[in-house]
């Protein structure tokens, strides 16, 4: 059995977090998607920023994260968009159970 994740990206707008969460479980390459507003400070190109922006949080596999990477590419707004992959230790067993029926199925070989 593949490794569940769980990934992280943030954006600007709750329509482009919005575009991807619904983007990604429609092609089941995310089972959930959590939405949340956060506040952001980084450096970028020599400037510390602060940028009001939303996170999403994303459950799927290791086996998906290509495609839901390139999913998740493919509507977001940023230039160099923070998509991390954290792996799940451990999990209730009919959430992860969930979680499987809701992704797509693992491909053989």
């Amino acid at each position: 059995m593949s490794t569940h994740i769980q990934v992280v990206t943030t954006t600007d707008s709750k329509e482009i977090a919005e575009k991807i969460a619904t983007t990604v479980i429609e092609l089941q390459l995310a089972a959930c998607v959590q939405i949340s507003n956060c506040l952001s400070m980084y450096r970028w190109q020599g400037e510390v920023e602060r940028a009001e922006e939303f996170l999403c949080v994303m459950k799927s596999r290791m086996d998906l994260f290509p495609d839901l990477e390139s999913a998740i590419r493919s509507v977001h707004t940023y230039e160099v968009p923070e998509i991390l992959a954290t792996e799940i230790k451990t999990g209730g067993n009919d959430y992860l159970a969930w979680l499987d029926q809701e992704l797509r199925p693992e491909s053989e070989g």
